[in-house]
C-alpha cells in the first residue's frame, strides 16, 4: 500500500526537511507518497539494508492494525517477498557483462533489469549528474551511457527502422549512420567506369569481367545485370557496368552515393573530349577520387603525354608530374595494363579506408531495374551496409515486397549479400528506379505502412526529382541554407565562355561564391540538365545559345531553371543579384534624430517623463538614446514612449514639441540632449 512522506518522517524520528535531505542523498526523488516497491528500496537505503529493520518499519507504517496483519499474511504467503528483495540487494547481483542493447528511450527500472545495476544506484548516479529522478523516470540513450560507464557495462542502441522521409529523400548518409564505430568492417571498393563515347569503356569492362568471372554450370553464360565483382590479389572489387555517366548522374540526382572510385577512360590517340570533361566534373562534384585509364596504347597515333597535358589543364595532375592523379596506360584490345589498373584501384581503396557494418539490416542502392517475364519487377542492387537475406521484408521508394530470389552476375542463386555485393532481386510490388534506396524493415506490415507513407509524399506518379527552380533557390537563400550557387555555363564560342567564367570568378567574397561545376561550347543539352539535377541548387545558364524544346521539357519536369542571355553584363548582373541574397544580414547602427530636453515632468525609479523639442531627424518610441550634457556623453538609455498633446505616437519628426518617456540609470536635467538610434539588419551587397 502507498506510504506517505509524513509517516516516513514520523517513524524515523526526523522532520520533513531532514528526511528530504536523506532521500536526496541516497539518490531517490521526493514524493508525497511512495508505492510498495519504492518504499522498500528507500527503507533499505535509509536503514542500511538491515532486513529486520526494513520489515519492522514497513509493518509499523501501516495505517491500522488490521491492514498490518493483512500485509504480514500476504508476505508469508508469498514466501518472504520483501526478504528476497533485501537479500538481492545485500548480495549485490553481479552486473551483466558484454554488450547490452537498449532503446533510444528507457526507464530507470528497465535499465536496472537489463544491466543488473540496482535501481537505487542508477537514481543516485542521475542525482550526481543533476537529474532528479525516480525508478519510473525515462531517460535517453546518451544519459544511460553516462550513468553506467563506471560500471563497465557496454550499452548499444537498438537500431530503429529508417523513417519514411529519409527513404523517400534518398538520405543515404542518415540511413548509414553508425553509433558504434567498432562494428564497422572493411568492405570492397565500388568502381564506376566513365569517359567519352568510343574511348573503350565497354571494352575495358568486358576484359575485366571475362578475365575474372568463373564459368557457371549453365555453360559459362554471364548474366549482364549492370554490376559484378572481380577479385584481384585475393581482394574483391565491385564494378558498376552502367552506360557511362548518365546512370551515375541518375543515381546522384536522387541522393545516392553508390560509387567510391571513378575510372576515367581516355583514348591515347584522341585525348580529352566533351564527354570526358562532363565525366570529370561529375566525379569532382560527387567528391570521389579519379583514376585515369589511358586506353588504346596499341594504336600508332597514341600520345599519352598529350592526354596527360590536357587532363592537367582540367585539374587532374598526373602523379609523375607532381600531382595526385594515377594515370595508367592500358590497351583493352591487347589486354595490357589491366592488372596494374586493378592494383591502382586497390591502392586508392586502401587509402579511403572503406568500411560498413555487416551485422545490421541492409541498406542498398538500386543500380537498374526492369520487368522480368518470370519474376515480375526485378532490380539490380548494391549493398551499402548490413546483410540482405532471402525472406527479408523491404521497401524501395513506393514499392514494397519480400525477397523471393537473389541472383549474382554469374546467374547463381544466393541466400545473402554483404556490403559492396551486387545482385538481382525479385519480389517487388512494382518497378523501381535507378538511385532509389532499399531499406529492410521488420515485417510485411511495416513495409506496407512505410510504402504508403512514401507514396503520399510523391506529388504525382513521376519519379521524384531533386532539382531546384529559381523560386526554391531564392527561398533557400533567404533562409540562409544555401551558401554556394552552382552554375552550368554553355556559350557559343570559347572566347565568350572564358570571358563569362572570368567575370563570374570575381563575383565573390569571404562568405559566398559562384561555382561553375561544368562549362562547354554549344547548345544546352539533356546531359547538362541531368547534371544540374544531381547537384541541388544549380542553374543552367546559356549565352548566345539555346535549348531544344525537348531539353526544356526535361528541365521543367526536373525542376531545373534554364536561363539564356545575349548580353554578358545582364548575365553577370542577374547572378550578382541572386548571389547577394546568399549573404547573412549584418546589424548596423542607424542614427535617428536629436531631442532637446526643455522640462522635467516626472521622475520615478529608473524612468522619467520629459518635455522638449525634436531638433533634428526623427524620434521613435522604441529606440535607444545617448545622453549628452554640455557636449559630453554622460550615459545612455531607452526611449519607451512619445506623446503629442494627449495621444501616443510611434514616430515624430524634426520641429515637433512633444512629451518623451525615458528609461535609464542617468538622471536627465533640463538642457540635456538625447540622440536617438536603433539597430537594423541590412543585407550586404557585392
Amino acid at each position: 500500500m502507498p506510504i506517505s512522506h509524513a509517516k516516513f518522517a514520523s517513524k524515523l524520528g526526523c522532520t520533513d526537511g531532514e528526511l528530504q535531505k536523506k532521500i536526496l542523498e541516497v539518490g531517490f526523488q521526493i514524493a508525497d507518497e511512495y508505492d510498495d516497491e519504492t518504499a522498500e528500496l528507500l527503507l533499505q537505503e535509509l536503514l542500511g539494508k538491515n532486513e529486520k529493520n526494513v520489515v519492522d518499519v514497513y509493518d509499523e507504517l501501516s495505517e491500522v492494525e488490521k491492514e498490518k496483519e493483512i500485509v504480514k499474511s500476504q508476505r508469508k504467503q508469498k514466501s518472504g517477498k520483501i526478504v528476497k528483495k533485501v537479500y538481492k540487494a545485500e548480495e549485490k547481483v553481479p552486473v551483466k557483462s558484454g554488450q547490452i542493447e537498449i532503446s533510444e528511450m528507457i526507464s530507470v527500472k528497465e535499465l536496472a533489469e537489463k544491466t543488473g545495476i540496482s535501481a537505487a544506484s542508477l537514481v543516485g548516479s542521475l542525482m550526481k549528474n543533476g537529474i532528479l529522478a525516480n525508478i519510473n523516470q525515462v531517460i535517453d540513450f546518451d544519459t544511460a551511457q553516462i550513468i553506467t560507464v563506471s560500471t563497465g557495462v557496454k550499452l548499444t542502441k537498438k537500431r530503429t527502422e529508417a523513417v519514411a522521409k529519409d527513404v523517400f529523400m534518398g538520405n543515404l548518409e542518415k540511413l548509414l549512420e553508425e553509433d558504434d564505430k567498432s562494428l564497422l568492417k572493411n568492405r570492397p571498393p565500388v568502381v564506376s567506369v566513365m569517359g567519352h563515347v568510343d574511348h573503350g569503356k565497354t571494352s575495358l569492362l568486358d576484359v575485366i569481367r571475362d578475365a575474372n568471372v568463373v564459368a557457371t554450370e549453365s555453360g559459362g553464360i554471364t548474366q549482364h545485370i549492370g554490376a559484378y565483382q572481380v577479385v584481384k590479389n585475393g581482394k574483391p572489387i565491385t564494378f558498376l557496368d552502367t552506360p557511362g555517366h548518365e546512370a551515375f548522374t541518375a543515381m546522384r540526382a536522387r541522393g545516392a552515393r553508390a560509387t567510391d572510385i571513378a575510372i576515367l577512360v581516355v583514348a591515347a590517340d584522341d585525348g580529352v573530349k566533351p564527354q570526358t570533361e562532363e565525366a570529370i566534373n561529375h566525379a569532382k562534384e560527387a567528391g570521389i577520387p579519379i583514376i585515369v585509364a589511358i586506353n588504346k596504347m596499341d594504336k600508332p597515333g597514341a600520345n599519352p603525354d598529350k592526354v596527360k597535358a590536357e587532363l592537367a589543364e582540367r585539374g587532374l595532375q598526373p602523379e609523375e608530374w607532381g600531382g595526385e592523379t594515377m594515370m595508367i596506360p592500358i590497351s583493352a584490345l591487347k589486354k595490357q595494363g589491366i592488372d596494374k589498373l586493378l592494383e591502382a584501384v586497390l591502392l586508392v581503396a586502401e587509402m579511403l579506408e572503406l568500411k560498413a557494418n555487416p551485422n545490421r539490416p541492409a541498406v542498398a542502392t538500386v543500380i537498374e531495374s526492369h520487368l522480368d517475364p518470370s519474376f515480375g519487377p526485378v532490380a539490380t542492387i548494391l549493398i551499402n551496409t548490413g546483410t540482405l537475406k532471402v525472406g527479408d521484408n523491404i521497401i524501395i521508394g513506393k514499392a514494397f515486397g519480400k525477397i523471393k530470389m537473389m541472383r549474382d552476375h554469374t546467374g547463381r542463386k544466393i541466400k545473402d549479400m554483404i556490403p559492396s555485393d551486387t545482385a538481382q532481386i525479385a519480389g517487388l510490388s512494382e518497378p523501381v528506379h535507378s538511385g532509389q534506396i532499399l531499406q529492410v524493415v521488420k515485417d510485411e506490415r511495416a513495409s506496407r505502412d512505410q510504402s504508403s507513407q512514401i507514396r503520399g509524399m510523391f506529388k504525382d506518379e513521376e519519379m521524384l526529382q531533386s532539382g531546384m527552380g529559381m523560386q526554391e533557390i531564392l527561398n533557400r537563400i533567404k533562409e540562409g541554407s544555401l551558401k554556394l550557387l552552382k552554375i552550368i555555363v554553355k556559350a557559343d564560342t570559347i572566347g565568350s565562355l572564358e570571358a563569362i567564367k572570368q567575370s563570374l570568378a570575381k563575383v565573390k567574397n569571404d562568405d559566398i561564391a559562384i561555382k561553375v561545376i561544368h562549362s562547354g561550347v554549344g547548345s544546352i543539352t539533356e546531359s547538362d540538365v541531368m547534371m544540374a539535377t544531381a547537384s541541388a541548387g544549380t542553374l543552367v545558364v546559356g549565352f548566345h545559345t539555346k535549348a531544344s524544346a525537348h531539353v526544356l521539357q526535361v528541365a521543367e519536369r526536373s525542376g531545373i531553371e534554364v536561363v539564356t542571355y545575349s548580353v554578358i553584363y545582364e548575365l553577370i548582373e542577374d547572378l550578382t543579384k541572386i548571389l547577394s541574397g546568399l549573404l547573412k544580414p549584418e546589424n548596423i547602427q542607424v542614427e535617428l534624430g536629436k531631442f532637446k530636453v526643455m522640462k522635467i515632468f516626472f521622475t520615478g525609479k529608473g524612468e522619467m517623463v520629459l518635455g522638449g523639442k525634436i531638433s533634428d531627424g526623427v524620434i521613435q518610441s522604441s529606440s535607444k538614446c545617448r545622453v549628452f550634457r554640455d557636449g559630453l556623453q554622460i550615459g545612455d538609455g531607452d526611449i519607451i514612449g512619445l506623446k503629442l498633446v494627449n495621444e501616443d505616437q510611434k514616430e515624430l519628426e524634426k520641429g515637433e514639441e512633444c512629451g518623451l518617456k525615458y528609461r535609464g540609470k542617468i538622471k536627465i536635467a533640463e538642457g540635456d540632449l538625447l540622440e536617438a538610434w536603433k539597430m537594423e539588419k541590412k543585407m550586404k551587397t557585392l
